[in-house]
């Protein structure tokens, strides 16, 4: 009589025969090819905890306290009135705010956003040690947005600049800093654009795109190849939660390590002129002022007295090349103007109509009105 095994024994069977199969001396042996994949996946693994602990050590927590003065809070005017505004003038009101930065010099010297520091009324910088040090701005570029904060110290851990200029897309990048306070928290990614323009978050715009997490708190700290060399500055993410959704925005250690030379020897980035606003170049104004045109940047017009049109500089003229390089877009050709050395001369190549023209213009220095915010232009 056959018998028919109970649920019990086949539970139990099934358990020896998972059991089985999970014992390490039955595994499956890996294939030559998996074991070298897996010896290179621990390779990149040690790589980032070698880069990590290099780098942690000169990137800084930096809080910031603000005093807002002249009025009432939004709270106490929604249940006060307006009517109340002069009793509670004499109030001020206090502003804390988080961000990072990376020392690049032994005696104190730290970079950052200027929206990091800008208008903060007390600096403090928490080191890796946890020392609380308090800091003072040396310059604020709001072009940029970069900042450079100096504390009081000598012999400390600073980042070598790399250069941005040799960066790839898929490159392997770490992003360190203090999202949400949370200090050197160390993320990775790829770079995953070069050249970014249009964005709209600084005025001379030529970032680094980057899928390494970036989240409120970054702002101000390093962007690190896997040589642990300065790359770039993490100043903002796109994002409609607040959060990081992989797609964030540093500026090149090439633009960061000019403006911070100038703010540390001037307080200030002085930057070339030539006097014209630009537009970017389309089909249509192509069509109607330019036809001899392929690619450049148009002009849209100039002000009076200046070197563009000192140097025979025209609106409705499309500015194709700059001292020999071929321009394609605005950002490209307000970067070339502002690196111009004061007083040099340089040629451009110009479409007018259907003729192709040159001009040679003198660069001056770039005005700046009382707010202190760059006039229009280039």
């Amino acid at each position: 009589m056959t018998r028919t095994p109970s649920s019990h024994a086949i539970t139990l069977a099934l358990a020896l025969l998972l059991a089985a199969s999970a014992a390490p001396g039955l595994a499956q042996p890996r294939t030559a090819e998996e074991e070298r994949a897996i010896a290179t996946a621990q390779d990149l693994s040690l790589a980032f905890a070698a880069v990590a602990s290099e780098v942690t050590p000169s990137v800084v927590n930096i809080s910031t306290t603000t005093v807002i003065q002249g009025g009432p809070a939004p709270f106490f005017r929604r249940f006060f009135g307006r009517e109340f505004d002069d009793l509670l003038r004499g109030f001020d009101r206090e502003v804390h705010s988080l961000g990072s930065g990376c020392l690049i010099s032994a005696e104190g010297h730290a970079v950052t956003n200027s929206h990091v520091v800008a208008n903060a009324s007390e600096i403090t910088l928490t080191l890796a040690d946890d020392r609380e040090l308090p800091g003072q701005v040396v310059g604020v570029d709001p072009a940029t947005d970069l900042a450079v904060v100096k504390v009081d110290a000598t012999a400390l851990p600073y980042l070598q600049w790399g250069d941005s200029s040799q960066l790839r897309v898929g490159e392997w990048v770490l992003a360190v800093g203090s999202p949400f306070g949370l200090a050197h928290t160390v993320t990775a990614g790829i770079i995953s654009a070069t050249g970014r323009t249009g964005i709209g978050i600084v005025g001379y715009e030529d970032l680094i795109q980057t899928d390494a997490a970036i989240n409120p708190g970054n702002s101000g700290g390093p962007l690190v190849n896997l040589r642990g060399e300065l790359v770039g500055i993490n100043t903002a993410i796109a994002s409609q939660s607040g959060g990081s959704e992989g797609v964030g925005f540093a500026v090149p250690s090439n633009t960061a390590r000019g403006v911070v030379r100038q703010l540390i020897q001037h307080g200030r980035v002085v930057r070339g002129w030539i006097g014209i606003i630009p537009r970017e170049l389309t089909p249509e104004l192509i069509r109607r002022y330019a036809p001899g045109a392929e690619a450049g940047v148009f002009v849209e017009a100039v002000y009076r007295q200046h070197p563009a049109m000192l140097g025979g500089i025209q609106p409705g003229d499309v500015v194709t090349h700059w001292a020999g390089e071929q321009v394609r877009s605005v950002a490209e050709l307000a970067r070339l103007v502002a690196d111009a050395e004061i007083g040099s001369e340089v040629e451009l190549r110009l479409v007018r109509g259907r003729e192709q023209r040159t001009a040679t213009v003198t660069i001056a220095q770039q005005p700046t009105p009382r707010n202190g915010r760059p006039i229009q232009g280039m």
